[in-house]
């Protein structure tokens, strides 16, 4: 008999929306503190400072911008887990990109308060199920607006291991809807339901083929905080070091994803 195909996770579109408002928001409140020698400091995303890092996440956003500047597709060809795996193939060009947008725009402040403003008028003119061209193809608006809250939420992270006691807040649902995608994209790299991956309070997935478990505790667990999945799922955190910084628990013979992981390049 054929295994149940499983059903795609869905996202409630106003509560996405109010999630990307939010953590961009919060991004461009802190960065509006940043004295001129911090926007020089260095990050952990090779030569990009912080200067290229606060740019590249404004380049994130206007993304919705270009997409919806453009016709509508006439019919969807991509789906919200096609593009976790289709950035690194986009990674030369972002960041040359991204080194434009930083000379382009000195006032850091008042590009993200001009990406702000447009952005809500964006999203308050078109309907959740407006079609935009993106990078993995055609797709609602509301599923693509999904995707930014894994752009905003892992450049906020990598602010604040830049900027020592910047502490970017999290908004909840942002780091809950970007735990989740980043979730459901290790399910569909590795289908199969023989590991459970838990990422306490906000998703659990069944992952990587063997026999599927169906009652009681299960044979292999992964388990580790929203923050440390991130960290992996995107390579900035190496799944060994995690383990022997107890960041992660993992037991059973089928629990080391150090072969599956980073999800995104």
């Amino acid at each position: 008999m054929p295994t149940a195909k499983k059903r795609a996770r869905t996202y409630d579109p106003v509560k996405t929306r109010t999630a990307v408002l939010a953590q961009f928001g919060n991004v461009r409140q802190a960065v509006r503190t940043l004295a001129p020698e911090q926007f020089a400091l260095p990050t952990r995303l090779g030569d990009w400072t912080v200067r290229e890092l606060v740019a590249h996440i404004g380049m994130a956003v206007t993304a919705v911008h270009r997409g919806l500047d453009k016709p509508e597709p006439a019919k969807q060809n991509a789906v919200i887990l096609d593009w976790p795996f289709a950035t690194a193939a986009n990674a030369s060009a972002i960041a040359d990109f991204t080194h434009t947008l930083a000379t382009q725009h000195p006032d850091l402040d008042t590009y993200l308060a001009e990406i702000e403003q447009t952005l809500t008028q964006h999203l308050d003119t078109n309907p959740a199920t407006r079609l935009l061209e993106t990078n993995v193809g055609a797709m609602p608006l509301a599923d693509y607006l999904v995707t930014r809250t894994v752009e905003l939420v892992v450049h906020t992270d990598d602010l604040n291991a830049a900027v020592p006691g910047l502490d970017i807040p999290y908004d909840r649902q942002a780091l809950a809807t970007c735990t989740r995608l980043l979730a459901d994209a290790l399910a569909t790299k590795a289908p199969g339901g023989s590991t459970e991956v838990r990422i306490p309070p906000y998703a659990v997935v069944q992952c990587v083929e063997g026999l599927r478990h169906t009652r009681g505790t299960p044979p292999n667990v992964v388990e580790t905080d929203p923050l440390t999945w991130l960290r992996l799922a995107t390579g900035r955190t190496r799944w060994q070091d995690a383990v022997e910084e107890a960041k992660v628990s993992a037991s059973g013979e089928r629990a080391d994803l150090a072969e599956l992981l980073p999800i995104m390049g």
